[in-house]
């Protein structure tokens, strides 16, 4: 039997201020999706003023990153990336039931190696919706560092 690292509601609540606080800096209204390592959302946050399809867009990158254990722009970047014309991938974003996002804005959420969750971001561009993600990524490294564990704090998160 193997014990398992699990990301919880207070953990998600500290991540989304963060990733809030940083849009709010950078003057954009951004929808936040944290979910749990099935996909399952565990907080779902839109600024006033975001777009009315952020919720879905956030939570379908927040699936796909803990789903595929990768951040999601990975997918169509060139020239390897597998969701292109001609990789093995192609076609997956119509996987899911539309839910497959092959786009930038959704990370996973991986803490001592171990994927617990993801976060999604929708209403920026695509430098927008990463700079509001490290910055929750960064809050739960600070959360966790007291307890020595390590929080993978980068864009081009791959396991």
């Amino acid at each position: 039997m193997k014990s398992r690292l699990k990301l919880e509601r207070k953990d998600a609540r500290r991540m989304a201020a963060a990733a809030l606080a940083r849009a709010e800096e950078i003057g954009v209204a951004e929808t936040v999706c944290i979910v749990d390592e099935g996909g399952h959302p565990l907080l779902l946050e839109r600024m006033d003023g975001a777009r009315i399809t952020g919720p879905q867009i956030a939570w379908n990158k927040a699936f796909t990153a803990a789903g595929h254990q990768r951040a999601t722009h990975l997918f169509t970047r060139p020239p390897g990336g597998p969701a292109l014309p001609g990789n093995e991938a192609f076609g997956i974003q119509w996987s899911f039931e539309g839910k497959f996002a092959a786009f930038v804005g959704g990370f996973p959420i991986v803490v001592d190696g171990e994927i617990v969750g993801g976060i999604g971001l929708s209403g920026g561009n695509g430098e927008q919706d990463t700079l509001c993600a490290l910055a929750a990524l960064e809050a739960l490294q600070q959360t966790l560092a007291p307890e020595g564990r390590k929080v993978e704090v980068k864009p081009d998160i791959k396991l």
